[in-house]
């Protein structure tokens, strides 16, 4: 649905039709900034104009055929298409279908997901036209009105739920076959594909399927926030869980512990792999599938977007021939895809590179990456050890978790090879004190350490309906920021267009990187706290991450709280 530029946006559409004057288009604007509505939708409940003017509107703004449904009857075959629940919950209406092409009235020319979702529960081609929302939900109206007396769809789901919940116990002893069957059936299929299709459309790095006491919750984590999106019927639940186990090869009777898998799937022209969680909880079984898109990976450090200065400094570390590179963050800050740019960069002809990994989130052709596994005994600790007898030049260490690995680590440092690795610390200069607090030696880490680098994702604003606004004294104040540095910039907040969530679209990184020099190697030496390493390594040049987001929000790329959120206030 891609907007037609030749008619510029809506308001000038909505001007140049007659339907408001200026002066109430300023006015309507200044309302839609401050509520959740949009602008075409506060025009209907006002009664400025008629839903037929509102619809032509939107017709020439996306560049959609209109249609009118004031004396349409809806085609009982075509009706057997859709699921009435999709109808009523996407306020659509099939009104013609020519072979495997189904033309479908859209009262929300702006919901893409619908047309997604009609796709996927179908297998035809949607042609979307552009109706009136009054139109639409009247006919839908009609219809729930004029059913038959028997159970519709909904009340049969409604009816299923509540024999689940009256004897739970004796349904889940009974029903293995029964389930097995329904997980596999088409309805089920094509609603966990949905699902999947859905995700990857929208970039989500998660997705949550979260049982509640008479509904299902779906939410999918796109750009580090979640999204709630509508849910499927309670009484699909169990046939949703028991197919994804079954695409995870896990044990469809096994409801009373957590489950781990993973899978693949090829949709939208991807290879993606989805790592799966399944978690007991008193209502269902919460599943929470990570997406890992291989295509997404940065390929190089230059692709990430850092700054300058940070960019700098980590080539300069990774060419190092070596010592032990710290990279820190709090979970889902992007480390993996920093640690996998640093080796995408490194990976040559001539240069041995082994990883080990809990897990392997991505597969990388020409380096060697060993799967933790504990139960079998294959800790970090084992697996460095015999690491070291493979000849690496380079070895990467997914996490450093205990003092046993970290000794390992750093003596591999100190013996000629380059060692990446993670730690979990606020800061750069928390990575050196965490190390000394497990016992590593304060004079083998200032010979071993090259840098210790910490980071974070931000969010950035949609560059179509990203708009200008005004931070207050009080906002600059209570987050010890200096409003100075925004002097002669424009500082600029999230809109609301079809192309974005909620004002924002993808995410960039952000770091500080401490690279070890004489003066911060004598402050290790001589027992420097976290913040007496971080005072001496902005002073010797080091970028922290709180100016490395505030330039980002004077730079126009994200907003003041977007950045604050990720960086905090001190």
């Amino acid at each position: 649905m891609a907007k037609n530029d030749a008619t510029g946006n809506l308001s000038s559409i909505l001007l140049r039709r007659g339907i408001v004057d200026q002066a109430t288009l300023d006015e309507l604007i200044r309302e839609v900034d401050t509520s959740s509505v949009r602008l075409e939708k506060l025009i209907v409940e006002k009664k400025l104009t008629s839903p037929d003017n509102i619809t032509l509107a939107l017709s020439e703004y996306l560049g959609i055929p209109p249609v009118s449904l004031k004396s349409f009857t809806p085609n009982e075959h075509l009706l057997e298409v859709l699921p009435k629940e999709v109808l009523t919950k996407r306020g659509v209406m099939p009104i013609a279908r020519v072979g495997k092409t189904l033309t479908v009235a859209l009262s929300d020319p702006f919901d893409l997901m619908a047309i997604d979702e009609m796709t996927t529960l179908t297998g035809m081609s949607i042609t979307p036209v552009v109706a009136s929302e009054v139109d639409v939900i009247s006919i839908i109206s009609k219809l729930s009105a004029g059913a038959s007396q028997g159970l519709d769809m909904e009340e049969l789901m409604r009816n299923e739920s509540d024999v689940q919940v009256m004897d739970d116990t004796v349904k889940e002893d009974q029903s293995l076959d029964e389930m097995l069957e329904k997980a596999e059936g088409a309805p089920v299929i094509r609603m966990v594909n949905m699902i999947l299709v859905e995700a990857l459309r929208t970039g989500a790095s998660d997705i949550h399927i979260e049982p509640m006491e008479k509904t299902i919750r779906l939410r999918y984590r796109i750009d580090g926030a979640l999204v709630e999106r509508p849910a499927p019927p309670k009484g699909l639940q169990a046939a949703i869980i028991s197919r994804i186990k079954i695409m995870s090869d896990l044990d469809i009777a096994e409801r009373r512990i957590p489950q781990d898998g993973r899978f693949n799937i090829k949709a939208l022209g991807k290879e993606v792999d989805l790592r799966v969680s399944i978690l007991p909880t008193v209502h269902g079984e919460k599943i929470v599938m990570r997406t890992l898109d291989k295509s997404s990976l940065a390929p190089s450090l230059a692709s990430l977007g850092l700054d300058a200065v940070s960019e700098r400094s980590m080539q300069y570390a990774i060419r190092q021939p070596h010592g032990i590179i710290l990279v820190t963050g709090p979970t889902g800050s992007g480390k993996t895809t920093t640690l996998y740019s640093c080796l995408q960069d490194l990976n040559k002809s001539d240069t041995n590179i082994i990883t080990c990994e809990d897990p392997v989130e991505y597969q990388l052709a020409g380096i060697n990456q060993v799967q933790i596994n504990d139960d079998v005994g294959l800790s970090f600790s084992a697996a460095l050890r015999s690491i070291l007898r493979q000849d690496p030049d380079i070895v990467l260490v997914g996490e450093i978790r205990d003092k046993i690995t970290a000794e390992i680590a750093v003596k591999a440092a100190l013996t000629g090879h380059l060692v990446l690795s993670t730690l979990h610390t606020n800061d750069a200069a928390g990575a050196v004190t965490r190390l000394v607090d497990m016992g590593i030696e304060p004079f083998m880490l200032g010979s071993a350490l090259v840098c210790a680098q910490a980071q974070r994702l931000y969010r950035t604003l949609c560059k179509v309906c990203k708009k200008p606004v005004s931070i207050t004294p009080e906002m600059f104040e209570l987050n010890h920021v200096d409003p100075s540095l925004f002097e002669g910039a424009t500082i600029y907040g999230p809109g609301n267009c079809p192309r974005c969530t909620n004002g924002y679209k993808g995410r960039g990184a952000i770091m500080e990187v401490l690279l070890v020099d004489d003066a911060i190697r004598r402050g290790v030496l001589s027992g420097m706290n976290t913040g007496q390493l971080r005072e001496l390594a902005i002073q010797k040049g080091m970028v922290s991450l709180k100016q490395a987001g505030l330039s980002r929000v004077r730079d126009g790329i994200t907003s003041l709280e977007a950045a604050l959120a990720v960086t905090g206030g001190d």
